[in-house]
């Protein structure tokens, strides 16, 4: 499909070189293409062009109707789908209406791969090359729920991810065992939550930027992930930028940007 549409804007342009059309309805019939209209929804087709990746779905708050008439769209067009706060129930009915659908529960996320022509020995769809890396390091076990959306977000993009888990600051030698991997990172997500400390010890020890991701894990006085939010803020560690409260796809997009593009300009320079 995406053949399709390519083959589509080439001949709108020919026709508007040959004044077949004019400007105004060639940027019409360009828009046109570029977005589906499913009446819940206005689906964004061209962001993968402009943006370096498809759009990605917030299932919360959306009816399986809408999500299954995104899907559609998405996968006909050639994307492959990656939602996000999808809910046991809603996951239970969108599996068996797609085929090949993956559902992380604990993550929340539904991703399906488009149909493909070609298949590997296994019979699995071929996947790209991965492409830069990203290290995620929870604090705790409680924190993987956020990590594991970051982890589905990062592998949808098609970025090498490698995850660390447990690895607070109650106990400092269990991350100092890991800073061989740390320090060959792009890119770090650090989820945590309690007060939020760990992304500073992180920040101190790596020459790359670490994506702090409070969480809502911890008693009273975090005030549902505010306490450690403000810690990050606050974080003196200059590396450390912060994304808000959960927001594991948040961080993974951002880390799989930055791990991509630093690929790319690796390989270019080869």
């Amino acid at each position: 499909m995406l053949v399709m549409r390519d083959q589509q804007w080439k001949e709108l342009a020919v026709n508007l070189l040959k004044g077949k059309i004019t400007p105004d309805e060639f940027a019409t019939c360009v828009m046109q293409m570029s977005t589906r209209d499913v009446g819940e929804a206005q689906i964004d087709l061209d962001r993968r062009r402009r943006c370096g990746f498809a759009e990605v779905v917030f299932g919360e708050g959306k009816s399986v109707d809408t999500l299954v008439k995104i899907f559609r769209e998405l996968l006909v067009d050639g994307q492959e789908v990656l939602a996000t706060r999808i809910s046991a129930k809603k996951a239970g009915e969108l599996v068996g209406m797609f085929p090949g659908a993956c559902y992380n529960k604990q993550a929340g996320t539904l991703r399906i791969q488009p149909a493909h022509e070609a298949v590997s020995e296994s019979g699995e769809p071929p996947r790209p090359p991965t492409m830069g890396r990203v290290v995620l390091v929870t604090a705790g076990t409680s924190d993987r729920a956020v990590a594991e959306e970051a982890r589905e977000t990062l592998d949808w993009m098609g970025v090498e991810v490698e995850l660390i888990g447990d690895v607070g600051v109650a106990g400092p030698h269990r991350l100092t065992a890991h800073l061989d991997k740390l320090t060959a990172a792009d890119a770090i997500v650090v989820v945590a939550g309690m007060e939020g400390a760990l992304p500073s010890v992180v920040g101190g020890h790596v020459a790359c930027p670490v994506i702090a991701v409070p969480t809502s894990v911890g008693y009273g006085a975090n005030f549902g992930g505010v306490a450690p939010l403000l810690t990050m803020l606050n974080s003196c560690a200059a590396n450390v930028v912060v994304v808000n409260i959960d927001a594991g796809f948040k961080a993974g997009y951002v880390a799989g940007l930055i791990a991509a593009r630093a690929a790319k300009k690796a390989a270019s320079s080869e």
